[in-house]
């Protein structure tokens, strides 16, 4: 059995090697190439989702036709991106659905995932399309379902981020290139620290104007406690991994802790100069970018190992 399936895996990276990416994608004989057009795919879903919301009203005039868009409101702005997400949502569920229990490469499901993209991106289409003739009660029915969806959702990317993290720090700290990375190590954890601490300093100028911003005060007091509990845990001696991974998993609870805050309604007593918030579109684009950053990484690195999602 293990020697056919090497044999096998021999042979599919022998003519994945020979063959171009464009026959590959073609053919679909590269499972590989898949989660690239897949989280293609995925990142045009977010870039017009994030059109929606914010330049939608200009320029998707035509809206006022459909019947579930009262007079376009109800798919732009919010609920547009709601429109998008389910869209999105209900085509990879299907690819899960349809390719679920597939263990072999030649099974006819693994061709349906690695192949047939004419069919799917008409698919793809035809899903992010069906939503913005909906009602909109049943989007925001979905709305609040997809509130618990997110959540789950974060913690599954927690997960995943965590296992990148370790398994980065390793390879630095491994025999082979231990005396290479020292510096690099040192350096990058530095910077990760700085950022971090910058981070959370600006969030409570920008976002603790007042003392009576409890809730703000609260979570953003908690991620710097949590950054000191990972540095703490990290260089215990039992432990003994380095500062590189406590630092890298305070950008990215910094990072979620700074999208929370700012998704906080316009107008509120606890953000500074809120009149002019809505203007930074710089801001809109960073958080944009390393969302995307840190959904790459959570998704390639679930894909290439699953353990940390099976029990022991």
């Amino acid at each position: 059995m293990e020697t056919s399936s090497g044999g096998s895996s021999d042979e599919g990276r022998r003519i994945f090697k020979v063959d171009t990416w464009c026959s590959q994608f073609r053919n679909g004989s590269n499972p590989w190439m898949a989660r690239y057009i897949y989280a293609l795919m995925f990142l045009i879903a977010n870039l017009l989702a994030w059109a929606v919301r914010d330049y939608g009203r200009g320029a998707l005039t035509e809206m006022e036709r459909l019947k579930g868009c009262h007079g376009a409101r109800d798919c732009l702005g919010a609920e547009g991106v709601l429109r998008v997400s389910l869209g999105c949502f209900i085509f990879y569920f299907t690819m899960f659905l349809s390719t679920t229990g597939t263990s072999k490469m030649r099974e006819r499901r693994s061709a349906w995932h690695s192949g047939w993209w004419s069919a799917k991106i008409i698919l793809w289409i035809a899903f992010t399309i069906i939503p913005f003739v909906l009602p909109a009660t049943v989007i925001r029915l979905y709305g609040d379902v997809a509130h618990f969806g997110a959540g789950v959702f974060l913690l599954i990317q927690l997960v995943s981020v965590i296992s990148f993290i370790t398994w980065l720090n390793d390879c630095c700290q491994s025999d082979k290139a231990a005396d290479r990375c020292q510096i690099h190590i040192m350096l990058l954890a530095t910077m990760a620290y700085v950022i971090c601490l910058v981070g959370i300093i600006s969030m409570y100028i920008w976002y603790v104007p007042q003392p009576t911003c409890l809730l703000n005060i609260f979570f953003i007091t908690w991620t710097l406690v949590l950054l000191q509990l990972m540095t703490s845990v990290s260089l215990h001696p039992k432990v003994n991994a380095g500062i590189l991974t406590p630092g890298l998993m305070g950008l990215y609870i910094v990072f979620i802790c700074w999208c929370a805050i700012r998704s906080e309604p316009g107008g509120g007593k606890c953000i500074r100069n809120a009149e002019t918030s809505t203007k930074t579109d710089w801001l809109t684009i960073i958080s944009f970018i390393v969302a995307v950053l840190a959904m790459v990484i959570a998704t390639f690195s679930t894909g290439i190992d699953s353990k940390c999602f099976q029990e022991g």
